[in-house]
């Protein structure tokens, strides 16, 4: 069966999938940025049909702690809440619940630290991990809502450097990176070492439950 990765137009993901012989397919409202098996179109349709699996990135904008300000009036939580903005957070919440539904017995929901707003909507995440962990040298701190999967184990831990130092800056370049109309997509794509365990350590799994399913 094929692996559907959701609300993704990298093509990181997938093609760790293929690279390894595992049929995978992406999906994403925009075109795929890398040729390969793409679904051009809205995600939540396609969770309804069977997959193997199903990895889903959705939106963040108003659901992560970085970006929690913006639900206020002016920026300032004695303001009080901004109707418009609490609105865009709870609709961000259901599309991210939307994904726990999917038709597959293994599924991850990925999403950076959320704000207490946003945990309470769609529950807390069962893993957190970092891309030093997986050998790329960058700090970011990435969530995973997991279903009939286990935690990823780390592949290459490196040695982050410290605070303060040029080295540090560069590993922070993610949360440093300048304003532009490509910087949520860029920091939103996955890195490479993280895409290569996924496909390495959740493409083949198969828990105790879907062997005995599949035998029936």
């Amino acid at each position: 069966m094929t692996w559907l990765i959701a609300c993704e137009c990298s093509g990181a993901i997938r093609d760790a999938m293929l690279a390894r012989g595992i049929d995978a397919v992406s999906c994403d409202v925009k075109p795929t940025r890398v040729p390969g098996p793409h679904i051009q179109g809205d995600a939540l349709e396609q969770i309804q049909r069977r997959w193997a699996g199903v990895i889903a990135h959705p939106v963040c904008k108003r659901l992560t702690n970085a970006g929690s300000k913006h639900l206020y009036k002016g920026m300032r939580k004695e303001n009080g809440i901004c109707p418009e903005k609490w609105a865009d957070m709870i609709a961000g919440a259901n599309f991210f619940n939307a994904f726990k539904k999917a038709n597959a017995p293994r599924i991850a929901i990925e999403n950076p630290i959320m704000h207490c707003h946003a945990a309470n909507l769609c529950g807390r995440a069962n893993q957190f991990v970092q891309p030093w962990w997986f050998g790329d040298r960058a700090f970011k701190a990435t969530g995973f809502h997991l279903y009939g999967l286990p935690p990823l184990t780390p592949t290459n831990k490196l040695t982050p450097p410290k605070p303060g130092t040029d080295e540090h800056k560069k590993w922070s370049f993610v949360h440093r990176m300048a304003p532009g109309p490509d910087r949520e997509e860029k920091r939103s794509n996955t890195f490479p070492g993280i895409a290569n365990a996924i496909a390495d350590q959740w493409g083949g799994y198969q828990d105790l439950t879907s062997i005995l399913e599949a035998a029936e």
